[in-house]
């Protein structure tokens, strides 16, 4: 990454802890944990881009899909609340959701670089931000606006910068 690119990386960065807000309520315990998977997440792309086409994807997936059904299986063991009513569905919906996503990410990772594909993922926001508006009736405030804009401003940078240099 060149300099340029840290900058605009800082600028995602900051409209990420707008979003979140300085109120100090964050937990210490789930600050680490999002590190963590910040951590993890990075491999698990790096891995899928290393891995190229050598794989199709859907073996990518179902491995992954397994080793997390196992983790999160043992994990959840002391834990476990049986759903009830209309859980049954959010949870079937959540499967088949996060199944054709983590499908396609495996194929854009597998299809081009992680400098490439990763930067895109900060889209997410504004699926997250549309949803959150229109089916669960979230408010979002300037600052959560600012927020956004800072995320997918960084990013459009990003992108342009690297389509310069390339």
């Amino acid at each position: 990454m060149k300099f340029l690119q840290w900058i605009f990386f800082g600028i995602a960065f900051g409209g990420v802890m707008i979003l979140k807000g300085f109120d100090g309520t964050l937990d210490p315990f789930g600050l680490v944990l999002i590190i963590a998977a910040a951590f993890f997440s990075g491999l698990v792309y790096v891995t899928i881009s290393k891995i190229g086409k050598q794989d199709h994807p859907v073996v990518v997936v179902n491995y992954f899909m397994m080793i997390a059904t196992i983790t999160g299986g043992i994990l959840s063991i002391f834990n476990w609340v049986t759903p009830k009513g209309i859980e049954w569905l959010l949870l079937l919906g959540l499967g088949i959701f996060g199944y054709f996503g983590q499908l396609y990410m495996t194929k854009a990772f597998q299809s081009g670089t992680t400098t490439q594909v990763a930067p895109l993922k900060y889209i997410e926001v504004l699926f997250t931000v549309t949803v959150g508006l229109l089916w669960f009736n979230e408010i979002y405030t300037l600052w959560s606006i600012l927020g956004i804009v800072m995320i997918i401003g960084g990013l459009i940078l990003n992108a342009l910068y690297k389509s310069r240099t390339s």
